[in-house]
């Protein structure tokens, strides 16, 4: 697994709405407007460039990027008490859990046993519930 999208906190960003579900998406609307002919007819639609260009973007790049590498909230407690520490995640972490992170516990209360997975078990066990979610669908904004 790619580390890359395992944010601080414990959420995945692979198994973000964004991700899952508008990415593809995104894709499927670009290519069947592409068929359509939009791509030649986009600069006399009102706003059409600006919108051209934002969606082939999605499709080229995806549309974030993992706190790790500089998406999200610049001034995340949790991402930066993490990179002063140090640590990979918060569940590494030897204070772990504090009120940093509680915030996102509350909010997505299947961090608690996913962090949990994460400190007792390691890595590989907590990449293969991410990814098995991942394949049901699963975002962690629908729980």
């Amino acid at each position: 697994m790619d580390k890359e999208f395992a944010c601080y906190c414990g959420l995945y960003c692979k198994n973000c709405a964004v991700k899952v579900k508008v990415e593809p998406a995104a894709d499927v609307l670009y290519e069947e407007m592409k068929k359509a002919g939009f791509e030649d007819v986009i600069s006399f639609i009102p706003g059409g460039e600006g919108f051209w260009s934002f969606l082939k973007g999605m499709t080229d790049d995806g549309m974030c990027i993992s706190c790790r590498d500089g998406g999200g909230d610049p001034g995340c407690a949790v991402r930066i008490c993490a990179q002063e520490k140090g640590v990979e995640m918060c569940a590494l972490c030897g204070e772990y859990p504090c009120e940093k992170v509680t915030v996102f516990i509350e909010r997505n209360p299947e961090l608690e046993q996913d962090n949990a997975l994460l400190s007792n078990e390691g890595w590989e066990a907590w990449a293969i519930l991410q990814q098995e979610r991942r394949k049901k669908g699963y975002t962690f904004q629908e729980g």
